[in-house]
């Protein structure tokens, strides 16, 4: 069975945008040095298909993922600047319950049952796996059909703002699979959950 990951940026309070707008665009400053040619390299297949032409990725087979799943708000992102389909190089689904036709046939709206689709595409036979892109609400709705989390954490503070993970209060455990600092302060974290 395929995992569902989810990958993500954060400050080191654990928000992941803005409080208001839910813009994440302040970890962008943090973009240098070996950071992204790592995140590009490691994680290519996350990157969006305009961004992906622009660095010339284009061309790159896929080697991590090959469907995506974001909420609402992370594809409003991608409506604002009339973008209709941000990761055709991969299966796309949006989550939402305001938005129930696409604007576009690439991209697959879900406003069912969402973890009965998630253990549908898990159960599926592919050797790549399934990106969850975010945000907060959708990581909270998901949080137990989440396999393997990797934070990206910023050397920042924010003090409030869109939080990693709306699941309301729990334990969940996770196992520590790799942890690496970079010279801009960021650290990539990878956790599998705990079974």
């Amino acid at each position: 069975m395929r995992k569902l990951t989810y990958l993500i940026a954060t400050s080191i309070d654990g928000f992941i945008g803005h409080p208001d707008t839910g813009d994440g665009a302040f970890f962008e400053q943090w973009l240098t040095g070996d950071f992204p040619a790592t995140l590009f390299g490691e994680f290519g297949d996350t990157v969006p298909t305009a961004a992906r032409k622009a660095v010339g990725m284009d061309a790159k087979p896929l080697t991590r993922f090959d469907t995506i799943i974001q909420g609402r708000k992370s594809y409003q992102v991608a409506l604002d600047m009339d973008v209709t389909s941000p990761y055709g190089h991969l299966r796309q689904y949006v989550a939402s319950r305001s938005l129930t036709a696409s604007p576009d046939p690439d991209v697959e709206m879900i406003s069912g049952d969402l973890v009965g689709k998630v253990r549908e595409l898990k159960a599926e036979d592919s050797e790549l796996d399934i990106y969850l892109c975010g945000g907060g609400d959708l990581a909270g709705a998901l949080i137990d059909e989440i396999d393997e989390l990797i934070v990206k954490t910023y050397p920042v503070l924010l003090g409030s703002g869109v939080p990693f993970a709306s699941a309301g209060f729990a334990l969940r455990r996770y196992e520590l699979t790799s942890c690496r600092a970079f010279g801009n302060g960021a650290t990539v974290t990878t956790y599998r959950t705990a079974r």
